[in-house]
């Protein structure tokens, strides 16, 4: 409940910071060109608010709603999600938004996207001013990569070390080595202290790659014990400091990658469990263990039963991985931020593409998902990068060209300034009540498999 509660808090505060600025910027160029603002307000407010309050000789109404899936900045003489069309009956007031030059209210209408964007590098920026990078290079991974069977048919081996492809060296083990990969025609990796290189076809799937279980491919960890917590089923079992395990109910282990693997087919098996009997010899799981005693290495067979969260208790000995910290000075770190963030969209909006497929719809992720991105205890560093991130996201959905969005506005606008002709009132209302069906629909889709998720029927 406290992890829950420590990533609320998290989400809520930075969906409010993204919102305000948001509708901040709608709100700065409105005021810049002198169109009313009548309401501005951080969440919805459908039939009821929290608080509101006018300041005196303001035109502004500004309060909290209770339903967070954004913010209003509802702008004089202008069609949006209110669906208010009284005041476009009457004829146009000169602090009206329909009464500026189209330039005008194209800047207003893109202020929420140029500030979300602007925010994201300042953040970025910011963060690394502040802590710097870091990160491991994969050629700095002793133990190399644990490898799927789709990617040993392509010619990988446990323990490669990744080096790069034909497009360059890789920097840090993440999403953009996934891609690179699954674009290059060549691969390279240190094997058996030697660089060897990997003929790749140019075109796998990068969801597959990311999907699949196990993954394409994922750093490679021992399955030497650690350090055994107290209580727990790997004491009981005599789980010991410097142990290997080289088996799970018979299977074969080579890595505590192999190992994890085994422990989800038993949460598997757990899903069709029909009786208690079932469950129970789901959960009953024989360990054989190496143990190293003086110059000979024992093999020592334990049986024990798993709770439901299928929580052995112990933690693995992590690879010694050289990571390498980069500080930047105050002037350093915005050209860096400017290009960490343009490096993040174009990785974001090139993913874009998987989403109109079948497996793509259903990695959409509601407010589940992203509050689940949030740390599991409050760090400031990941806090402010992933509040940089949503502003991202922020910022390339809302430039999407649907109606109910401000891409839909501009697309319209850049109409009218290229044919000299604005597109009728009536056309505009039935643009905007199509444009949020489509975003109420995607909203259901995607909070509707955070459910799924949440029930086990997705993965």
């Amino acid at each position: 409940m406290e992890i829950f509660l420590i990533k609320l808090l998290q989400f809520m505060l930075a969906i409010s910071i993204l919102v305000l600025l948001h509708e901040g910027g709608h709100f700065f160029f409105s005021k810049l060109f002198g169109v009313r603002v009548e309401k501005f307000f951080l969440f919805f407010d459908p039939w009821f608010h929290l608080f509101q309050f006018k300041p005196r000789k303001s035109d502004t109404t500004y309060g909290i709603g209770w339903l967070p899936l954004g913010g209003y900045c509802k702008i004089a003489g202008m069609i949006d999600e209110s669906f208010d069309t009284d005041q476009m009956q009457k004829p146009a007031e000169p602090w009206e938004f329909r009464s500026k030059p189209a330039w005008q209210r194209l800047l207003i209408m893109i202020g929420g996207v140029l500030v979300n964007f602007l925010l994201a590098l300042f953040l970025y920026a910011m963060c690394l001013f502040t802590w710097g990078d870091d990160y491991v290079k994969p050629k700095d991974m002793p133990l190399g990569m644990k490898f799927n069977k789709e990617a040993k048919a392509l010619g990988f081996q446990d323990r490669d070390i990744l080096v790069g492809t034909d497009q360059g060296e890789f920097k840090k083990f993440g999403a953009d080595m996934f891609r690179e990969m699954a674009t290059a025609h060549k691969a390279y990796v240190i094997r058996d202290g030697k660089q060897v290189s990997i003929d790749m076809p140019g075109d796998l799937d990068l969801l597959d790659m990311f999907k699949s279980t196990p993954p394409f491919m994922t750093q490679f960890i021992e399955a030497r014990v650690d350090s055994v917590l107290s209580g727990s089923l790997a004491e009981h079992m005599g789980f010991r400091k410097g142990d290997i395990i080289t088996s799970l109910n018979g299977k074969r282990i080579e890595s505590f990658n192999d190992f994890q693997y085994e422990v989800g087919r038993i949460d598997d098996v757990l899903d069709y469990a029909k009786t208690h009997q079932d469950s129970l010899k789901a959960l009953t799981v024989t360990v054989t263990l190496a143990r190293q005693a003086g110059e000979q290495t024992c093999t020592l067979t334990r049986k024990g039963v798993l709770k439901e969260d299928l929580k052995f208790g112990y933690m693995p000995q992590l690879p010694a991985d050289k990571v390498t910290h980069i500080e930047y000075g105050f002037f350093e770190s915005f050209p860096a931020g400017i290009k960490y963030g343009c490096n993040v969209l174009s990785g974001y909006v090139g993913d874009m593409k998987y989403i109109f497929s079948a497996e793509g719809a259903k990695s959409l992720g509601g407010f589940g998902a992203i509050g689940s991105m949030f740390p599991d205890v409050w760090n400031w560093h990941k806090f402010w990068l992933m509040t940089a991130f949503l502003s991202i996201i922020l910022a390339f959905m809302n430039i999407l060209p649907i109606h109910a969005l401000d891409g839909g506005h501009v697309l319209f606008l850049i109409y009218e300034m290229v044919t000299g002709r604005a597109p009728s009132e009536k056309f505009l209302l039935r643009a905007e009540y199509v444009g949020f069906t489509i975003l109420i629909l995607l909203m259901v889709v995607a909070n509707l498999n955070d459910v799924l998720r949440w029930l086990g029927f997705m993965h």
